[in-house]
């Protein structure tokens, strides 16, 4: 820790005194100290009054990320054990721990660090300069209290590839910490098995948040046509066929997510009942409407249409097209599943945009549930960026 000091203007800090962790550039007034990007430093609001603990970065716009609100504390290896120990203890309780986000982030107050493990493979993703540093410590404890738990760790991959590191000032990197190991790992959920290539898979290689949502799917499905869009590597279409859907189709517009789909298909015995396209969705539904086909259940979950508020218009238009083309392939009385994964695109607005949807293709929606990420992904409130997923099941029917 060093002994620099950021002080906060006066009426700043809103995010910070409403239980947030982050200091946004424009809120400062002034920096004293001597420091580098990634060290320790105390924030104290306007009179002095000292606010917590955390790491400065003048490369971002998140210029403090706060680690701790009590400025006595020495962040060290006890430190970072308790936190990763309360992250585990908290999962334990919440969800299937087989394959789970492991540590969120600021929702499990290591701010910038993600850990998503595969079965008995950790998958690590660094946003931030300040827990960079921090990031094989942290590892190594993870590690060790899984241990206790009688889980040993066969290999830790990094994927801190995303773009948003080159805000922070840093290179993208991406590659094993530690031996190597075969990057293609199986993992089950909901039972469901998948394969799940940790190395160029999307992301951390698997989408871990949507996995209560996938089973709720299921009972919709015995029997079912089901329709599954952007299905990335297949597991809402492959929920679906191992509920008892008697017919899947599966779509995404990357040829290698279609392969890897087929091949979970196969892995789970059901490639005779579900099949997978390489098509552009906005294409296919036009085309699919035009044939007069009809699905029993339609599911939709694209990547998110918005990474800014600068272009959230164009996201609704996207939102509501796909949402309206879906509800005409929807036979009556049959059920959409909806979601989008974009924190800019507010419960409030995705929820409008879907009503106007609605109204458009004069379609009545029956809400079944409403939904949000799983619990191994927790929402911190005050930090509203924890809070991104929203998901909506609907049963739709004609106007009568």
């Amino acid at each position: 820790m060093c002994d620099a000091v950021v002080t906060l203007k006066k009426g700043e800090g809103r995010i910070l005194k409403s239980g947030g962790m982050w200091v946004f550039d424009n809120e400062i007034v002034k920096m004293e100290g001597n420091f580098e990007n990634g060290d320790m430093i105390t924030v104290h609001d306007f009179d002095g009054y000292p606010m917590g603990q955390g790491f400065i970065n003048l490369n971002s716009k998140i210029r403090v990320r706060l680690m701790t609100r009590d400025v006595s504390r020495e962040i060290d290896r006890d430190f970072l054990y308790e936190r990763v120990k309360n992250a585990w203890e908290y999962r334990k309780k919440v969800v299937d721990t087989g394959s789970c986000r492991l540590i969120f982030g600021e929702a499990d107050f290591l701010p910038g660090l993600v850990v998503d493990k595969f079965s008995d493979v950790l998958v690590v993703e660094s946003l931030a300069l300040g827990i960079d540093r921090l990031k094989e410590q942290i590892i190594e404890i993870l590690k060790e209290i899984l241990r206790q738990d009688g889980i040993e760790v066969r290999g830790v991959y990094e994927r801190s590839d995303a773009k948003v590191r080159q805000n922070e000032g840093m290179e993208r990197v991406k590659g094993f910490i530690g031996k190597e190991f075969d990057t293609n790992v199986q993992i089950e959920e909901n039972g469901v098995k998948y394969l799940v290539d940790v190395k160029d898979g999307q992301k951390t290689g698997f989408l871990l948040d949507q996995k209560y949502n996938r089973l709720a799917i299921q009972k919709l499905c015995k029997g079912a046509r089901v329709l599954d869009c952007f299905t990335h590597t297949g597991s809402f279409a492959l929920n679906a066929a191992v509920a008892g859907a008697r017919e899947v189709t599966g779509v995404d517009a990357s040829e290698l997510a279609v392969e890897q789909a087929s091949k979970n298909a196969i892995l789970n015995g059901v490639q005779d009942r579900a099949k997978f396209l390489c098509r552009d969705v906005f294409e296919l539904l036009p085309e699919l409407e035009k044939k007069g086909e009809k699905y029993d259940v339609v599911i939709l979950d694209p990547p998110a249409f918005t990474k800014s508020r600068s272009s959230i218009k164009n996201a609704v238009k996207g939102y509501r097209e796909i949402n309206l083309r879906a509800m005409k392939l929807v036979k009556d009385g049959g059920f959409l599943a909806t979601c989008s994964c974009s924190h800019f695109m507010s419960y409030e607005l995705f929820t409008e945009t879907i009503g106007q949807a609605a109204r458009n293709v004069h379609k009545r929606l029956r809400q079944v549930e409403f939904r949000t990420q799983a619990p191994d992904h927790p929402i911190l409130w005050a930090a509203d960026e924890s809070y991104y997923l929203k998901f909506y099941i609907f049963q739709v029917v004609d106007e009568k």
